[in-house]
């Protein structure tokens, strides 16, 4: 009777066991992971960086962050940044198919008055036609936490990140960051800036290469807004090539008026229009062409009766 009583115990604790340990399981914080590198989804559904993370630049106090990673969770999205490699948002949901992407992936600093002023996280997944990508502010705080996420726009996204290591006034500024000879060619753009032997494009173009060459920016970057800027007008970066145009064009000016007043026909510039020495010039061209050609064309020279002999 004694040995059945003992049989019955040892079979109830038995029995117990993994039930009492039921009571006590871990609830992880991402309960569904169906959809975040599942061996058996194809492969383009995995997380898959389109390229690798840009190397660790800017405030050498900074580089500690390297290798850590801060999250912040927002409604029923889990948004993980780890400085200098990327920032990624996972779905904290219990779908099969769970949206979990990379927002950007460590690429280049912003940098405004000698003033480091965001992380540019870029190549993020596939948005439409573009690539997700996110600007992160630094900003002081007591502790390196993840304080807040944004999208000012469509898949462009706004983090901010604070931390006590931006605390002090000058922790974020540029040249202390730079190489010796990289400091003493910003202190010759300087120099040329204040003799006036640059313009202020020239300076900033200047400023540009020197951070491109520490690695602080992408050299490939702003091109397309370089070629833009071209067809706003003539820009010059030195004061001496500025002069040096003006003086080409004026004289080419002077050559097309004297032709148009050897052939009698006098022209006055409207002051209202735009009367920038480019301006004129293709005007002036216009007119010579006209004359020359024949071309009936809808803007008369002064002189003309505004009426071509074969329509009377």
């Amino acid at each position: 009777m004694a040995a059945a009583r003992l049989l019955l115990v040892a079979l109830g604790a038995a029995l117990a066991g993994p039930f009492s340990s039921a009571g006590k399981m871990k609830i992880v914080e991402e309960p569904n992971t169906f959809g975040l590198n599942n061996p058996f989804l194809p492969q383009p559904n995995r997380l898959q960086p389109k390229m690798s993370p840009s190397a660790i630049s800017g405030p050498a106090h900074l580089f500690r962050l390297a290798g850590k990673c801060f999250s912040f969770v927002e409604s029923t999205y889990k948004y993980e940044f780890c400085p200098f490699h990327n920032v990624t948002q996972h779905e904290q949901t219990f779908r099969w198919n769970a949206y979990s992407g990379i927002l950007g992936i460590w690429h280049e600093w912003e940098i405004d008055n000698n003033t480091f002023i965001g992380m540019w996280m870029r190549e993020g997944d596939s948005c439409e036609t573009k690539s997700r990508q996110t600007k992160v502010h630094l900003v002081c705080g007591r502790s390196n936490k993840l304080a807040y996420v944004s999208e000012p726009s469509t898949c462009v996204y706004s983090l901010t990140f604070e931390t006590p290591l931006v605390c002090h006034p000058h922790s974020l500024l540029v040249y202390p960051t730079l190489t010796e000879a990289l400091q003493k060619k910003w202190d010759e753009a300087e120099q040329l800036l204040y003799d006036e032997l640059i313009t202020d494009q020239g300076y900033r173009k200047m400023l540009k290469k020197i951070f491109e060459e520490a690695g602080l920016l992408k050299a490939t970057e702003e091109k397309e807004v370089e070629k833009q800027n071209k067809k706003i007008g003539f820009e010059f970066e030195t004061v001496e090539k500025c002069s040096k145009e003006y003086k080409q064009l004026s004289e080419e000016i002077k050559t097309l008026k004297d032709l148009l007043s050897q052939h009698g026909i006098a022209y006055k510039g409207n002051l209202a229009e735009n009367t920038s020495v480019e301006h004129v010039s293709h005007k002036l061209a216009t007119a010579v062409t006209t004359l020359l050609n024949g071309s009936k064309d809808d803007e008369h020279l002064r002189g003309d009766t505004g009426v071509w002999n074969d329509t009377v």
